[in-house]
Order: structure tokens, then sequence, then C-alpha cells
């Protein structure tokens, strides 16, 4: 029976462009969600937005010298067409910046304070005088007062993942000037979660929530358990939507009570295009409320969220907060800040057409129950060992031995063998095997269990021979090429809420539509998720299908090798950028200084030390002599390679023994604007070795 879904994506930040964290966290389960849900009949809303009005977009803009707008419109295109290219399949996209959605926060916020569900509280924030501004949460950086992390924000800690308000931190600084911020008094508005409590405990820690996954359920009851208290719903800003109320000049709506609303705002928009009800899928009891987030999402729609919708009385209530944990990235924490990610219009221009790749991967790899960590070796492991050896060598051997054998003409079968039998029952029981791993939000067990049925596949032809067959007995050839073809017919529905560009492209081979579709294509034979498992037949007996082509394409060492040097490239990169300039050391006298002996020197000789990685024997005519200097730039140069540099040299340090060989002087080195080691020469060629630097 036909339910009614709302399904809500968190909003990204219009701050930078989506990266595979997101994508695995939020994007692809709630697609594979969505198009599931569809393709068994359902009524669906599919909901996200660019969030637009948090602190760190005004941080971007403030850094860049244009306004948070300019901020914000350059980034909602780049992430809509993001993800329109790689086929997440939205029924809306909105913003918060968009008019709808201003009035409908407004109405919002409007309907609490006026059933006085709101504190009015004067309190003292943390204000920068320099910038003559309070600081909201993101201006703020510090101690964290729980676990002791240096560079904790004002509303939280990424480190141990405690939310904090900004006069919670250790000595807290202003992001803006750097400088030690004051307390000022100002005027705000509260939601009184503790009034709250009681209902959230008995929703969720009384009712039926058990069936929550063990990571979100048990971070919900540590936050009751822990004791709720009153929260701020506005704040001293001048980007946001403005507080809708008498006596809020220069306050904005806090973006953590705005942007939920926007999963409301983007459905009545949607509703409006396509000519709908919005109520229905937000005020509705038979509607079924699920949000997708990351893990650090979670108090925000399973306590916040709540207590605003059960305060304004008329919504639903979330059935699921199916939060994902988080993915790093070869062995590392993924940091917009720090360039170490996989950027999605990056990853779609540099794998054109391979987007379903991608898709697997993260599936396949979810962090459904704990951190993992995607590598680009496991990325091409999946492609080379798994799409293209398994799903794509399967597609490709039963279309090209049909188009053969039979002008690509289904054959028509003769008697069944038990092992036909067997393979045509087991068929119709996927269906429901891969539903149930879904509807529980196992999406990497369901995207195994997918395979599986590639597998299947595979291992039928490998056992029936059909290329062997086809010499001494046709008609037995037939029935096994007509089972194949159910086989196949089956994964190109099965594999529609996965992969998606593939699904079409063998759906297209075998001239099969999908039930939701809007149109047939012409002799094509319509097939829905339930027909698997109810109909006989799903290709019949003389249809025609169409000529092979390849589903899934090996990827290389070189293209995998490339990802990786752009990584580190960028790593380096992006430490040289943010590199900290050491502070000056002690002062010292001018006698000090004229002790140092820094003269021009040659190198004449150089090898490896023996079992050392980093250390080079250097041989240098310093002009005076020449010298034994043992250097570690072995990691950075070879031997041959500084034969005949020209280097500036501290003659009069003392010797000092390095494995068993006296170092007599030092090379001096600096590091560049990529941090690569290079040498502190004299810029001009005529100075003879042994002259004074001075």
């Amino acid at each position: 029976m036909s339910k009614r879904y709302t399904i809500t994506a968190a909003l990204p930040y219009t701050n930078g462009p989506i990266h595979i964290g997101h994508l695995a966290g939020v994007y692809v389960p709630a697609d594979i969600y969505a198009r599931y849900l569809r393709l068994t009949g359902n009524d669906v809303a599919f909901i996200c937005g660019s969030d637009e009005h948090g602190v760190p977009i005004t941080i971007k803009a403030k850094k860049e010298g244009v306004t948070p707008q300019d901020i914000v419109d350059k980034y909602h295109a780049i992430i809509k067409k993001s993800f329109e290219d790689f086929g997440v399949s939205f029924d809306n996209y909105s913003r918060t910046s968009a008019k709808i959605h201003h009035d409908t926060a407004q109405e919002f916020f409007k309907a609490l304070y006026d059933k006085g569900e709101f504190i009015e509280e004067i309190t003292e924030q943390l204000y920068d005088e320099e910038a003559d501004q309070f600081l909201a949460d993101r201006f703020v950086t510090g101690t964290c007062p729980k676990c002791g992390n240096e560079e904790a924000y004002g509303d939280q800690c990424e480190k141990c993942g405690s939310s904090l308000n900004a006069t919670d931190l250790i000595n807290p600084k202003s992001a803006i000037t750097g400088n030690v911020p004051t307390l000022k008094q100002t005027k705000h508005w509260f939601l009184p979660l503790d009034k709250h409590e009681a209902f959230l405990k008995e929703w969720i820690l009384k009712g039926h929530k058990k069936d929550w996954k063990p990571n979100v359920y048990g971070q919900v009851k540590s936050w009751i358990d822990d004791g709720l208290r009153p929260r701020a719903v506005t704040r001293d800003l001048d980007w946001g939507i403005p507080v809708p109320v008498e006596g809020a000049d220069g306050k904005v709506l806090y973006v953590w009570f705005d942007a939920p609303i926007g999963y409301i705002s983007a459905t009545k928009e949607w509703a409006e295009r396509v000519g709908k009800d919005w109520e229905p899928y937000w005020k509705d009891e038979n509607t079924k409320l699920v949000h997708f987030i990351g893990k650090d999402n979670i108090v925000f729609h399973c306590i916040i969220f709540p207590a605003m919708l059960k305060a304004e009385g008329s919504y639903i209530l979330p059935d699921n907060v199916p939060a994902n944990e988080f993915l790093n990235l070869e062995g590392n924490k993924l940091s917009t800040s720090k360039n170490w990610a996989v950027w999605l219009p990056e990853y779609l221009e540099d794998f054109p057409n391979q987007q379903d790749v991608l898709r697997y991967a993260l599936t396949a790899n979810a962090p459904e129950t704990k951190d993992n960590d995607f590598t680009w070796a496991d990325f091409q492991a999946k492609n080379n060992n798994e799409l293209v050896a398994i799903f794509g060598n399967f597609i490709n051997r039963v279309v090209v031995l049909t188009d053969k054998y039979y002008n690509g003409i289904v054959p028509t079968p003769s008697e069944y063998s038990l092992a036909d039998k067997e393979i045509l029952a087991t068929i119709k029981a996927y269906p429901e095997v891969i539903a149930s791993s879904i509807e529980r939000y196992r999406f990497r067990e369901a995207s195994q269990e997918l395979m599986n049925v590639a597998r299947l596949g595979n291992k039928y032809l490998a056992d029936e021979e059909p290329w062997k067959l086809i010499k001494t007995d046709e008609e037995r050839t037939k029935t096994i090429m007509f089972v194949a073809l159910q086989i196949a017919s089956a994964l190109a529905t099965l594999s529609e809420p996965f992969l998606p560009f593939t699904s079409d492209k063998l759906k297209n081979i075998l001239s099969v539509t999908s039930s939701n579709s809007t149109s047939l294509g012409i002799n094509s034979v319509e097939m829905s998720w339930e027909d698997i498992s109810t109909k006989a037949v799903l290709l019949p007996a003389g249809h025609q299908i169409g000529k092979a082509e390849l589903l899934f394409s090996k990827i290389e060492d070189e293209t995998i090798q490339k990802q990786l040097d752009k990584l580190i490239a960028s790593k380096k990169s992006n430490e040289a950028a943010n590199k900290k300039v050491e502070p000056q050391k002690d002062m010292i006298t001018f006698d000090d200084f004229s002790k140092l002996d820094i003269r021009v020197g040659t190198i004449l000789e150089a090898e490896k030390m023996p079992k050392a990685n980093k250390l080079l024997v250097l041989k240098v005519d310093t002009g005076i002599d020449v010298r034994t200097i043992v250097s570690g730039i072995a990691e950075s140069f070879t031997a041959e390679e500084v034969i005949g540099k020209r280097v500036t040299v501290l003659v009069n340090l003392a010797p000092r023994a390095l494995r068993g060989v006296d170092s007599q002087g030092m090379i001096l080195m600096t590091e560049n604007a990529e941090g690569k080691l290079v040498f502190v020469n004299p810029d001009d060629k005529s100075v003879n070795n042994g002259l004074h630097i001075s």
C-alpha cells in the first residue's frame, strides 16, 4: 500500500562545494532511500536546500572582501549543479535566502512567541571592542572546557563533539581581530528545552525510538540524562533573518533555529510549483518524516527541532533520524579548511560519466556504524574488481551472446532444469531482501545484496557454459540465455536506487522501462520493483534488446596516482599558506652576531650516509679549506643533485660527530612557499668561495 514520505537531507552550508564526506554521510543514502520509495510506488517529497545564514559564511566573506550574499550566490549555484550532475534526485533544492523561507521562519518564530514559548533574557555576551560587534558562536575560538582542545569554537568542540556556549570557552579570542573579547549585556530570546524534557523522555526514551541507530539513540539519551537547558534562538548579527518582534532591532534568528525550518519552506516551494498541498507532508500523522544527517547534527534534529515542532503544535515529528558517522580520507580526518578533501565538482570533472562509481564506493564503505576511511586504492578496487569484473562482466556476456546467437531477440525457453528453477526463485526473493536492508537504513548491506544478484548471474553462466553448449544442444542454450536475461532485467530495476545512471543505460540496452517512468519507450517492457517478485517472466520471449555497451570501464593506476598527487600537492600548498611564522627569538648583541663566520662555499663531493635516510656527507670548498659537513637534506636532494651547488656555510660551528663522522660546519637552508627545502644561495655568481656574508 502506498504511503506518504517526507525525506529531508541536511542543508549544506554555502561557504564551499560539496565533498565526499557530505555525500557518504547524508546525500547518497538519502537518495537511495528516496529512489527506492518512489520505485515501490510511494508518495515522496525529497527536500533539501542551501543553508545560507551560518557564521562560516560571514567569516569567508570577510576574508575574501565580499558580501555574504556574494558568497551564498556563488556556492548555492555550485552545490545545486553538483547535486544535479551527480544524480541526487531532490524533488526540491531550495535556499534559506529565499523569500518563502524568510516568511516561513518568521511566521514560525511569531507563532511560538505569541504562545509564550520563549524566555526573554538580558545576558552577557562576548563582544569585540575593536570590531564593535557581538561575537556569534564561530566568531569565537578558545580552549574546550571538557577536553582541552585549544581550537574549539564558540558553539562546539570538533575534537570531543561537545556542544558549547561561547562564554564556556577558556581563554576565548575573537576570530575577527584576534583580541580577547569583553562581556557586554544584550537581550535575546531563548527556547526553554528543559520545559520539553518530560515530553522528549516520553517520546524518545520510553517511546518507540529504540529502533533508531545506537549512535543516535545513545547521543540523545546522554543529552537528556545530562539535563536540558534553555538555548538562544536569536543573536546579534547583521546577516540572517530579522527577528519579527518589537525591540529586536539588529537581531536575527539563530541559524540552528532558522535552518531546519528550511525543510518546511522548501516543501512549500515545491508544492506550490507542482500544484500540491504542502501541509499533509508535515501535518498528517500518516506521513513518515525521515531526516538524513551527519552525526554532528543529531542533537539539533532529535531534540531541538522536535521541541520546536512540538511547541508549535501542528506538526508531525520525525519517525527516524538515520545519522551516519564521519568519513576520513586516506587515513586523515576530512578538513575543508586544510583542503584535505575530494570535492564533488572536481570529481565530476576528473571522472566524467562515472557518478555511479563514486556512489557505489561510498555506499559499499558507508560510515553507518563507525567512522570509515575512503582511499583511492579502495575506490579503484571497488570499480575494477566489483563493478567491472562482476556487474559489468555479467551484463556484457549476456547481451553479447544474445546478439550473437539470436540477433538480440529473447529466445523461447524449453524445459527448466532444477538449477534454472532455483535461480528464478532466488531472483524473485531479492526485491524483499534488498528492501528489508534499505528500510532498516542499512544501505551498505543493501548494495552488497545487489552485487550478489550479479554474482549469481556470473556463477550461473560459468556453471552452464552456454558458449560451449551452443555447439551440441541449441534448445538447452536458449533456456540458459532466457534465464540469464531474466537476471539481467532484474538488475536493471534493482540497481536503480544505487546506480541510477547505470540502471538507465541497462534499461536502454534491454528496452525496459520503470513503472514509475513518465514515458514508455517504443517496444519497451514496463517493469516495477514488485514485478520482479510476482511476474513469471520479466523479459518475454521474442522481445528485442539492443546492442552491448560497457557499463563500467577499468580505472588505471596512473589515474589514481594523479588523485593522490593532487591531494599531496594540495596539502603542502595549504600548509605553506597557513604556516605560522615562528616568533622572534631573544635579543642578541652585535658582538653575538659578529662571532658567526658565514662564508660562501661550493659542494665538491656528496654521498649518502649509510643506514641513514636523512643524511648526506658533503665535501665543501669553503675558500679557507675543504671540509666535511654532514647535512640532513637527503630526503629532499640526491647526492648527484647537490654536487657543484653554491651554498652558504656557517664555518665556525663547533665540530659534532654524526654517526661516526665529524661534521665541521653547517649548510644554511630554508623552505619555500610550498614547504620545500631550498639552499640559501648567494645571488652574485662572481662571489668567490671563502668570502664573508655580512
